[in-house]
């Protein structure tokens, strides 16, 4: 749900249903009702000001083309634009395309640019922009692969005409225009592509079209953008056109949630996310606070299982690690009741989620421990493990340092004490960096990888993540070809009945399979100070939008 609370009365109705657009329906049934008119008129957004937004990781990559990491794409979007917008119903709006149309073999897409765009190093944004942006991508694949994923089926891009881009495929994809509405897949000025600065480093280097203008960075400190006074192409379902209210909006880097907490009650910063349970209640509903949470659509929190990997190409010890605790009673005692335990790696709030999973697996100690016995771990090493020829069962879970958030190393370790008592089963929760990671991404030798992915189209996400050319299991020799061949069948068919049945069945076999233990749905808890207005939530981001719609009232607060 979408809650929001200050000290007086709240939005006005317009902002609210503004706000909304933004969001899956389900997200703004608790908005408050609405103030007199002329308070609402009072509330009347205004320019001006500076936001101070406390964060709970620092983006570790801040090209949209090479990043992965999805507490940095809210961040990016601030100065990257798509050509199409994701709206809250899964269709799609017009951005820096006008329009489009797609050929009847699914295989060509043309866009109709927008001929007023420019990238705020003055670059206009044109066919020939589009095209040197995709061609980065695919000419760097070596460390944009998580564009280039979006880019499988690419052949070529073709300049039709100074602002007639043409987009041709190998085959058809059903998950072209979720792809194109990424913030991966959005645009930097092809100055910056073609120049020297290091753009994963961020700052006034890197150059888009958004709203405003990367203008300086404190590497663990902080990130700030100011307004680009120009700026007036934002999607239809923005709350506005035109620049966007605020001078500037600093992201200051606060990983500890007590400081977080700390820094917006003593009014050191207007905004927060990743407020954690605990801390809920300083917030909600309190004199001068509100408290926001966003929409579950994309996926679930989930640990990918390396069904290659010994010993978990065991389905025996898969089954066994899925089903050997009691997660209902582990997500609630870590996040006290503000998120829903996970059935799939698919968002719940998602058409496409697969509503037969729930109830189907899980704390199943007794066949857990059968499924281990059968398998031939039936000794015990002195610390209660189980073994076997002399070798401990024992999986590791590598969890990159940048992308450890909302207590979800606690909820693993919870998992690995409860697997050690239940089972005997070492479920090693190691914390790594990101290079580490990308390595054994880029080998296929990792164990268990536990993330969140931010494709909100079922299709990609699963491909994405289960696929065999995806960011997961592109180095994996030998795949399962049941599933990897029902995945590709479904990024084929066109969306629809047949497609979401089938992409139903993926979900289910993943599970069965114990490839995925899908763990809890999250959301973003965000509170903020009552002067604070027009926060809202992208939906193909499944997480905050940009500070473009938010306004500061200089008198509230």
């Amino acid at each position: 749900m979408y809650r929001h609370k200050n000290k007086s009365v709240y939005y006005a109705m317009s902002v609210i249903a503004a706000a909304c657009a933004l969001l899956p329906l389900a997200a703004c049934n608790k908005a408050d009702s609405a103030p007199t008119a002329q308070h609402a008129a009072a509330l009347k957004p205004v320019s001006g000001g500076t936001l101070t937004w406390g964060v709970t990781t620092e983006p570790a990559c801040f090209d949209p083309h090479r990043s992965s990491q999805q507490n940095a794409f809210w961040v990016i979007r601030n100065f990257v634009d798509s050509l199409i917008f994701k709206q809250r119903d899964g269709s799609y709006a017009p951005w820096l395309a006008k329009s489009w149309s797609v050929s009847d073999d699914g295989k060509t897409y043309t866009f109709n640019l927008r001929d007023d765009v420019h990238f705020t190093d003055g670059t206009p944004f044109d066919a020939q922009a589009v095209k040197a942006n995709f061609d980065y991508v695919i000419a760097n694949a070596a460390t944009t692969a998580p564009s280039v994923s979006l880019l499988v089926h690419l052949d070529h891009v073709d300049v039709v005409s100074p602002y007639v881009a043409r987009i041709v495929l190998k085959e058809p994809d059903s998950t072209t225009l979720e792809s194109l509405s990424s913030v991966k897949l959005g645009f930097l000025s092809p100055k910056s592509l073609a120049g020297n600065h290091d753009l994963c480093a961020g700052g006034p280097g890197i150059v888009g079209t958004g709203p405003f203008v990367f203008s300086a960075y404190q590497r663990g400190q902080a990130a700030t953008f100011t307004r680009n006074a120009a700026y007036h192409w934002a999607p239809t379902a923005a709350q506005h056109q035109g620049a966007a209210w605020l001078d500037k909006v600093v992201y200051r880097f606060l990983p500890e949630a007590s400081v977080r907490t700390g820094a917006l009650s003593s009014g050191q910063v207007d905004l927060i996310e990743g407020v954690q349970p605990t801390d809920a209640s300083l917030f909600d509903h309190v004199d001068g606070f509100q408290f926001l949470t966003g929409p579950s659509a994309t996926t679930s929190f989930t640990l990918n299982v390396n069904y290659t990997a010994w010993p978990a190409n065991d389905v025996r010890v898969r089954r066994a690690l899925r089903d050997g605790f009691d997660l209902d009673g582990i997500v609630k005692s870590v996040y006290l009741g503000t998120v829903r335990r996970a059935w799939s790696n698919i968002g719940p709030d998602n058409p496409d989620y697969a509503k037969a999973l729930p109830n189907s697996w899980g704390n199943q100690i007794a066949q857990a421990n059968h499924l281990l016995d059968e398998a031939g771990w039936t000794t015990r090493d002195s610390d209660g493990f189980r073994t076997k020829n002399g070798k401990r069962l024992s999986v590791e879970v590598g969890y990159p340092q940048p992308y450890v958030r909302d207590s979800r190393d606690v909820l693993i370790r919870a998992i690995q004490s409860a697997l050690r008592q239940n089972v005997g089963l070492d479920l090693r929760l190691r914390i790594t960096t990101a290079g580490e990671f990308a390595t054994q991404q880029h080998t296929g030798v990792w164990s268990v990888y536990p993330n969140t992915d931010n494709p909100s189209d079922v299709a990609m996400e699963l491909w994405d993540m289960l696929g065999d050319g995806g960011f997961l299991y592109q180095a994996i020799p030998n795949p399962d070809r049941t599933l990897t061949g029902r995945i590709n069948a479904a990024r084929r068919l066109p969306v629809g009945d047949a497609r979401r049945k089938l992409l139903g069945e993926i979900q289910q076999y993943a599970v069965d399979q114990g490839y995925i233990v899908p763990l809890y749905a999250p959301q973003y808890h965000l509170a903020a100070k009552s002067n604070v207005h027009g926060v809202g939530f992208e939906p193909q981001l499944d997480g905050p939008a940009s500070a473009y719609d938010i306004w500061i009232d200089q008198q509230g607060g």
